[in-house]
């Protein structure tokens, strides 16, 4: 009948044209420092991801910390062992697939660092500063995983449990202090640069 629209294939355009390489430089030059969302988003990520140490929770790794000293086969200890030999086995780099993953990630970070700095577009500068810290976050508990798996193996090799346990937490909490730290740092550094991107540019463009 005449004066009615089919929107059937409204949503199937509207997906097909945010595919195309331009509808994607689009969507990573639309606003985010300017946008609520973003900064909710970003101190979402950091306060969930502080809430564990290499798949610990933080509440077992202060109760060991608190034990130290205290009787041998303290409960305490014997929990952070247990979360550790369950927590550790996940945080394995090596094969052919970490590699793989390694380069994927590396050049997804490049490409948004190229289109957000060179190219000036705004998404991609957002995502750079979210992604960047986390990665070196990662890194660094790879990092521990490694040392806290030479602690666990040294108490299944007869260890004394409190002071392996004593141990893997001194190395935990060493991490949570340089975690603050990066998770400080990142969020002033993206407020900065928000700051300035928007005095930079007003109206978005």
């Amino acid at each position: 009948m005449r004066g009615k629209v089919s929107l059937a294939f409204a949503p199937t355009d509207l997906g097909e044209d945010v595919l195309r390489p331009e509808g994607i430089l689009t969507l990573l030059d639309s606003r985010s420092f300017g946008s609520i969302w973003f900064w909710v988003l970003l101190m979402f990520v950091w306060t969930v991801a502080g809430r564990r140490i290499a798949g610990v929770p933080l509440d077992v790794v202060h109760a060991a910390a608190r034990a130290e000293g205290a009787a041998a086969n303290d409960p305490a200890a014997i929990t952070l062992l247990d979360w550790l030999s369950l927590t550790l086995p996940r945080w394995r780099a090596t094969g052919p697939e970490s590699v793989i993953l390694l380069g994927i990630a590396a050049f997804f970070l490049t490409t948004l660092a190229l289109l957000g700095f060179l190219y000036n577009l705004e998404m991609a500068r957002a995502l750079v500063l979210l992604i960047l810290p986390f990665a070196l976050v990662f890194a660094l508990e790879l990092r521990l995983a490694h040392r806290l798996r030479a602690v666990l193996v040294q108490a299944e090799q007869g260890a004394p449990i409190d002071q392996a346990a004593s141990q893997a937490a001194t190395l935990m909490r060493r991490h949570r202090m340089l975690f603050v730290l990066i998770s400080i740092l990142s969020v002033a550094l993206a407020a900065f640069h928000g700051a300035l991107w928007t005095l930079q540019h007003p109206f978005g463009f």
